[in-house]
């Protein structure tokens, strides 16, 4: 009986740690699942926000139109008054989302676009506005610039697209809409507290803008004018005037040399006609 006193030990202590093997190994494929699984969803939580993080809910299209009516119908007259709009303002180019890629597409011709960034060239502009999404959407500041787009109802964008909308029946929710839209542009981009060169940008944009949106008879849109745009015809028109110039100087300086050719040589005809004559 002594001998058995000295091996129960050993074998309660063997069967101890059999019996710890077994929990853990019956254990540990679950928790590794559970680990995988966790890392798994991790990884595609990850890659689902960096696919969307590029994601810009801004129409580039009425953007590129907002820009345009700002630029043509606008600029003239903040240049004429030498007038710094503030950085707040809405309408300044650092507020416009894509303006440093509008800046940097490069058009050659009809149907050359190139990349300003990277040199790639596209046959239509389209394509170029599809290659920034997909490969430069990383320079978009989207933290600090906002969407032109956003403003397209109180600068009249549908005008500049050749939208077909002006001959829908008018709205006045949307009319008022836009017009207290456009007037809070006016006051926060041209306060008439800051001197007389503001106070008469903010009569002009309310003139230019606002006034226009109403469904009664009103003015219509930019009707201070913008922006001189030169003519196809008068490019065409000075061009061949330039190369007409030389050839019609040229036709001038050789019709004169034969005037003086001819009259150099009725100058030796006549002494010669008057040896001849008899005694």
């Amino acid at each position: 009986m002594g001998w058995w006193k000295v091996i129960a030990p050993i074998l309660l202590a063997i069967s101890l740690c059999l019996q710890g093997t077994i929990r853990v190994s019956s254990t540990s494929p679950l928790t590794q699942k559970n680990q995988d699984f966790e890392q798994s969803a991790g990884t595609s939580t990850l890659k689902q926000q960096q696919e969307h993080a590029h994601e810009v809910h801004c129409s580039r299209e009425r953007s590129r139109a907002a820009w345009k009516v700002i630029d043509e119908y606008l600029v003239p007259f903040v240049e004429q008054e030498r007038y710094q709009m503030s950085s707040k303002c809405r309408l300044h180019p650092d507020n416009d989302l894509f303006r440093d890629q509008e800046q940097h597409k490069i058009h050659f011709d009809i149907n050359e676009w190139r990349c300003g960034y990277c040199k790639k060239s596209f046959r239509a502009e389209k394509f170029l506005d599809q290659h920034f999404d997909n490969r430069h959407y990383n320079l978009l500041n989207v933290s600090h610039s906002k969407c032109l787009a956003d403003l397209c109802g109180a600068l009249h964008c549908d005008l500049m697209m050749n939208s077909k909308s002006a001959k829908t029946k008018c709205n006045p929710a949307a009319a008022a809409r836009n017009r207290h839209l456009c007037e809070s542009l006016a006051d926060n981009c041209f306060p008439i507290n800051q001197g007389p060169s503001a106070s008469r940008l903010h009569e002009l944009f309310l003139h230019q803008f606002c006034d226009a949106h109403t469904c009664s008879r009103g003015p219509k849109p930019f009707s201070r004018g913008g922006k001189k745009q030169t003519s196809i015809f008068y490019l065409a028109g000075s061009i061949l005037i330039l190369m007409l110039l030389p050839i019609f100087y040229l036709v001038v300086y050789l019709y004169q040399r034969e005037i003086r050719r001819g009259t150099q040589e009725l100058k030796r005809i006549s002494p010669l006609g008057r040896k001849t004559k008899p005694s």
